[in-house]
């Protein structure tokens, strides 16, 4: 049995200075999106976390000294509009480098404070009727990326990469979102560890060259 591995992100919300949430949902979406692209000098931790089948991702929170101890580990820094999300390359699920093991999970409550931009695909959409704290919206949104990535072939990864590997996050209708789900899109079903249960439709990730990509439900 493969050794089940974990991908972590971390986040940097300081007290008087905490990202929009949007924003943190993008940067975490598109720091998972640059170690796919681009894996480097960690291809054999990201294939070993991939080939279990089970692309689990956990977020957690830094700031002050925590976040100065966490961006001296290896690993990469997404910096998105008010938004600091770094990820490291996966790690098995109970040996966590030390100073990211002591950062906390909890305590992800952002909001958005202004108008959102205007959304370019690929379009993360979430589920209206899932009421998830950011951390956990972030992985989901890393999950949608990645689904995404997947689904996607050689050229339009090209577009994307071209793009910055840009996403928008935004919040579906519920009439939408049902709809997206059976439209053969990459859809995010979650395995339910924490917050929601098994199963749920967390994400839906649109953009033009995904429709009917995957198996409709």
């Amino acid at each position: 049995m493969n050794e089940l591995y974990v991908l972590p992100l971390v986040v940097r919300i300081e007290r008087a200075t905490p990202p929009e949430r949007t924003d943190a949902l993008e940067a975490a979406a598109m720091a998972v999106l640059t170690l796919l692209d681009d894996p480097g000098e960690w291809t054999a931790e990201v294939h070993a976390w991939q080939a279990t089948g089970k692309i689990r991702k956990v977020v957690r929170r830094a700031r002050g000294a925590e976040w100065r101890r966490a961006i001296a580990l290896p690993g990469r820094t997404v910096e998105h509009r008010t938004a600091e999300v770094r990820v490291y390359p996966p790690v098995p699920l109970d040996d966590w480098p030390r100073d990211l093991a002591r950062l906390q999970v909890g305590g992800t409550e952002l909001a958005d404070t202004g108008e959102l931009p205007p959304a370019e695909p690929p379009i993360l959409w979430a589920n209206p009727a899932l009421a998830m704290s950011a951390g956990k919206a972030m992985a989901q949104a890393g999950h949608a990326a990645q689904l995404a990535w997947w689904a996607s072939d050689p050229a339009e990864r090209a577009v994307w990469r071209a793009n910055g590997l840009a996403v928008s996050v935004r919040t579906a209708s519920a009439e939408d979102f049902d709809a997206k789900v059976a439209a053969g899109l990459p859809v995010v079903r979650d395995a339910g560890f924490t917050e929601i249960e098994p199963g749920s439709c967390t994400f839906v990730a649109e953009a033009p060259w995904l429709h009917g990509r995957v198996a409709r439900s």
